[in-house]
């Protein structure tokens, strides 16, 4: 089964594990856009570009896969945790599905993923392989058997002003 006209959007700061991850959904038969960011800032520049629900020339991702422990490439210092927090207050954005795809392990990176809103937390697997499977399981469910809400809150939602809803976080804090 191929998957189309579903754009994700992978935020990891390791190179090598983001290709694997890309390539691994590839070859899961995701043949629609994949797109790759290394930081939040970067992550915070695609949504913002990427967030106007009515340009179909530019689509908010369906699907985002975020990494907790960026290492950021211009400096700001800003977390998966905080990116997650930060799209979970954005009306636009508040619905998108976040996977967590990370090394971590620890309880309490689990339990602050889960307290700031992801929808999934899944540990990366050592091998190629792994993913593979990973992958198939994550694009069967979250790209075909899931059903989910509109991306965007009722334009009435939106008119009365969402509390909390705030611009792209400054450096580090969010």
């Amino acid at each position: 089964m191929s998957y189309v006209h579903h754009t994700i959007l992978v935020v990891d700061s390791n190179p090598d594990d983001a290709h694997f991850t890309t390539l691994a959904l590839q070859r899961v038969g995701v043949i629609s856009p994949v797109r790759t960011v290394c930081d939040a800032d970067q992550a915070l520049s695609y949504l913002a570009e990427h967030g106007d629900l009515s340009d179909p020339e530019k689509p908010a991702p369906v699907l985002m896969l975020l990494e907790l422990q960026l290492s950021g490439t211009s400096g700001s210092g800003t977390s998966g945790l905080e990116l997650l927090a930060w799209v979970r207050r954005q009306p636009v954005l508040k619905r998108l599905p976040v996977i967590v795809l990370t090394s971590s392990r620890d309880a309490g990176d689990v339990n602050l993923a889960y307290d700031n809103g992801c929808n999934s937390y899944l540990v990366k697997p050592t091998s190629f392989n792994a993913l593979l499977v990973i992958m198939q399981s994550l694009v069967q469910y979250w790209l075909s058997t899931n059903v989910t809400p509109e991306l965007c809150p009722a334009a009435a939602e939106l008119a009365q002003g969402e509390p909390g809803a705030d611009a792209a976080p400054q450096n580090p804090a969010l």
